[in-house]
């Protein structure tokens, strides 16, 4: 053989043996990427059947006023925070005289210093509207 030929054929072999590694590679990158672009997790939507998934916490049932001013509301109302007008004094009477309806606009818009619906994004209108009236009973 000569040696031109023993040159190509080790030229023809290292060519051969370069696409085989790197079809290898490829493949092996492939299925990394694949394994990186999996789902995290899931969503379960509220109505749907999602295998045993917990159910979620506002099905638990509505909080009652005393719960939501103590989770929310007492942070600013208990100490007059920014001029809220404090739990158990007169600042409630005051205000009750514009008429429940007045304060729970303000309570679920916001007010002054208090954005909308307090500091609990979570609560129903209902849960909000059971937080003014037990912070309103407080001052009588």
């Amino acid at each position: 053989m000569s040696k031109f030929a023993a040159k190509a054929i080790s030229t023809l072999f290292a060519v051969a043996l370069g696409f085989l590694a790197t079809s290898a590679m490829a493949n092996t990158d492939n299925d990394a990427i694949a394994e990186r672009l999996q789902k995290v997790g899931s969503v379960c939507v509220e109505g749907d059947d999602c295998g045993g998934a917990a159910a979620p916490a506002a099905a638990a049932g509505a909080r009652s006023g005393s719960d939501v001013y103590t989770a929310s509301c007492a942070a600013c109302h208990a100490s007059g925070v920014l001029n809220a007008p404090k739990f158990g004094t007169s600042d409630w009477a005051d205000r009750s005289a514009k008429g429940m309806e007045t304060l729970l606009t303000n309570a679920l818009n916001g007010f002054n210093a208090m954005p909308p619906r307090g500091t609990c994004a979570s609560c129903s209108d209902d849960e909000i509207q059971a937080a003014v009236e037990y912070m309103v009973d407080s001052a009588k």
